[in-house]
């Protein structure tokens, strides 16, 4: 019996905008009363325009950010009220690949450098252990040994979404949360990223929250999707019967946009 990695329940998020000290305060869902469940071992879809919600979801479930609202579970432990210094002990759990390299990958850092921290700050290996290790993960992720002195300006668009996933799954992460893990490659190198996580997600037992608001990554990737409009789930369900029969009107215009 499959265990529930993730579940939330009635997550909001509100944000309190004042143009001025005098001005009167406007309150802004983000996100509003959301909940839903990822089992282990299962890609979840998030999709929605720009503004639905989706990323601020992400940094909720990260504990980048705190809800306002609502309760985070990770494997069974309750993480929306954890300290910083509560949460380090979870956070080698679920690990983030994200949209753009360049605000992740230091420039200074080569990709060796780039690659052992995440093994130092979690303490995954021993130190003897960590130039075997950054072999392993670059083989992994379909690198050679030989680009571990680069830094990431040497190195393709591709290449460098490929050490973000080196790095998170270097941790050992049960959870990974893709946020937009291709929107910012060429169309030529997308297939290849989203085979790539499709095979790690095999070979490592993970467990996928991807947000996207292409459709077609969704379907490729996805056992169940999640749409989002206005800062809330407006369908939950399993991808294929969402998309064959999708309930909501806006699901609806959302298919049919992707297929005119």
């Amino acid at each position: 019996m499959q265990c529930v990695a993730l579940k939330v329940q009635d997550l909001s998020k509100h944000f309190i905008i004042r143009k001025s000290v005098f001005s009167k305060k406007k309150i802004i869902n983000a996100v509003n009363k959301i909940s839903f469940e990822v089992k282990q071992y299962e890609s979840l879809g998030i999709i929605g325009e720009s503004g639905s919600g989706k990323t601020t979801i992400a940094n909720m479930l990260l504990k980048l950010i705190d809800s306002s609202e609502g309760s985070i579970e990770l494997f069974g432990v309750n993480i929306t009220k954890l300290s910083p210094d509560a949460m380090r002990s979870h956070r080698k759990d679920i690990q983030i690949i994200f949209q753009y390299t360049h605000a992740v990958l230091d420039p200074k850092m080569t990709i060796e450098e780039l690659i052992k921290e995440p093994l130092e700050i979690h303490k995954v290996v021993n130190e003897d252990e960590y130039d075997a290790e950054v072999d392993r993960l670059l083989t992994m992720v379909g690198l050679s040994s030989s680009e571990r002195k680069k830094f990431p300006s040497q190195l393709s668009g591709g290449q460098n979404q490929r050490i973000i996933i080196a790095r998170a799954i270097a941790t050992r992460a049960k959870l990974i949360i893709c946020d937009e893990p291709v929107s910012s490659l060429d169309v030529s190198v997308q297939g290849q990223i989203l085979n790539l996580l499709v095979k790690l997600k095999k070979e490592l037992g993970l467990t996928y929250v991807l947000i996207s608001h292409d459709l077609s990554v969704v379907k490729h990737m996805c056992n169940r999707i999640a749409v989002m409009y206005q800062g809330e789930i407006v369908e939950l369900g399993e991808t294929g019967k969402v998309l064959s029969n999708p309930t909501n009107p806006y699901t609806k215009k959302l298919i049919a946009s992707i297929l005119d």
